[in-house]
């Protein structure tokens, strides 16, 4: 890999910036699956041919909003309704058990307190986005929190590509995946991104159910800030999920748009898959190292219990 990432940094400027640019336009078209977006990002990070002067990350995050906000108009109210109130007790309670399971295997492990919630908040509730919002509110250092990420991530990758395929292995309707990809992934554009490769229906069902769930964040950091004596000003509030339920209102209450409501659901999509292209150019080998076993070994397990408990939850019950 070493000799490959020398040779492309010999190119000319504007050529190696080219190919990132490029790929990224091809994630925008259908040739591109979500899978295949966060490969191709993670080989051209690990190639050197993402450009140092482009704030990924927050370029990411922004396109991600939009993106969700967009979805909304491809949800239909009653569904979303009903499929949050059915799955209501299911949310709270693989929230609050993926929290105090956290806390039981960061102390068998020996993981710091603090990485350990925010691995779990991620966990519980929706991946970076949480993290990122216990992180100030209970004064996490910034060397933990990056490995919290990083933790994550790596398992969200790993999300995209298994989940889809236990799926179809398993014949789960729909509807079941949506819901279980919601639960057991963590952050919302793997979710999007491993429903989308489901299914149209599996697709509304998942962001229905992960934005009711991101809406936890809030009360959760709140919780976490009074737990670790930190600081409960410190913490970001996700609105885009406010401008989420708007446009499913609208789309719901003005059907005269629905056109324009279907290409803006369509549009959506692609930019989401255009999103994990731009996550799969934020990892690399560094960040995969920088987690370390031991919190590694965490995210891990807790992730294998709740992914395998709430598919049992979902099949027999739901």
């Amino acid at each position: 890999m070493e000799p490959m990432k020398a040779l492309f940094q010999k190119w000319p400027f504007p050529p190696a910036q080219a190919i990132f640019f490029v790929a990224g336009a091809l994630c925008l078209t259908p040739v591109i699956s979500s899978p295949i977006a966060l490969v191709i990002g993670f080989t051209l990070a690990s190639l050197g041919l993402v450009p140092h002067n482009l704030d990924i990350g927050a370029l990411t995050k922004k396109l991600l909003a939009y993106a969700i906000i967009g979805l909304g108009f491809g949800i239909q109210l009653d569904a979303a309704i009903s499929a949050s109130s059915q799955n209501i007790g299911l949310i709270l309670g693989s929230i609050v058990f993926t929290l105090l399971l956290g806390t039981a295997l960061g102390r068998l492990l020996r993981v710091d307190a603090k990485l350990s919630h925010m691995i779990a908040s991620g966990t519980a509730i929706c991946g970076g986005s949480a993290i990122a919002a216990v992180a100030p509110a209970i004064k996490a250092d910034s060397q933990d929190t990056a490995i919290a990420l990083a933790t994550v991530f790596v398992l969200n990758s790993i999300a995209l590509f298994l989940f889809p395929a236990l799926g179809h292995l398993l014949q789960l309707s729909q509807y079941h995946f949506g819901v279980w990809s919601a639960i057991a992934i963590h952050d919302t554009s793997s979710v999007v991104g491993a429903a989308s490769a489901y299914g149209d229906e599996a697709l509304r069902t998942a962001t229905t159910l992960k934005l009711a769930r991101a809406l936890w964040i809030v009360p959760v950091a709140l919780v976490s800030a009074m737990a670790f004596g930190g600081n409960r000003r410190k913490i970001a509030v996700p609105f885009f999920i406010l401008f989420y339920c708007l446009a499913i209102l609208l789309a719901h209450f003005l059907p005269q748009g629905q056109v324009l409501y279907d290409g803006i659901f369509a549009l959506s999509k692609r930019v989401l898959v255009l999103c994990l292209f731009m996550i799969g150019a934020g990892i690399t080998i560094g960040k995969m190292r920088q987690a370390g076993m031991r919190p590694m070994a965490l995210g891990l397990l807790l992730w294998l219990i709740i992914g395998a408990g709430s598919l049992l939850y979902i099949i027999n019950f739901s």
